[in-house]
């Protein structure tokens, strides 16, 4: 059983699915930073200063009392909140995060139609007498021994 499961763990698509969610990972620290230090405060900045990560609902306060200037501070006294501000901010990240998936699959799918070769010709025929498969280049059937007609040039 041991065996079987160090094989398991060195298949090339389980390292490569561990590769590839240790790389997301990494991706997604880099876009949530990218959506919270660099995108969000200009956003709210042009709709009147405000700082989305700040923006919630309260439900019941906590001790001591609200209004609470941040949400850090609602979080700190214990206070129940609908953080809408932050569920903004990931609905960008993953905006960004999809964006930015489309464009290398895009990318990748454009690759591999470059490399596809040409059509090449058919290498086989069919016998319009027997119906045996023979070489395309073939003057007589090697089943049936009839003279084939002339391949067409067109």
């Amino acid at each position: 059983m041991l065996q079987e499961f160090k094989e398991f763990i060195m298949r090339g698509n389980v390292v490569d699915m561990a590769v590839g969610i240790i790389v997301g990972a990494a991706f997604g620290t880099i876009v949530r930073s990218l959506v919270d230090d660099i995108i969000m405060p200009p956003v709210g900045l042009l709709l009147g200063g405000v700082n989305f990560a700040n923006m919630f609902i309260l439900l019941r306060a906590g001790s001591p009392a609200a209004p609470y200037a941040s949400l850090a501070d609602a979080q700190a006294a214990g206070a129940v909140t609908v953080n809408y501000g932050l569920f903004i901010n990931t609905i960008v990240s993953f905006l960004i995060v999809a964006l930015v998936m489309f464009l290398l699959i895009r990318s990748i799918n454009r690759l591999k139609r470059k490399e596809k070769a040409p059509p090449t010709e058919p290498t086989t025929k069919e016998c319009p007498y027997c119906l045996s498969t023979i070489p395309a280049k073939a003057t007589r059937c090697a089943y049936c021994t009839a003279e084939l007609p002339p391949a067409s040039t067109t």
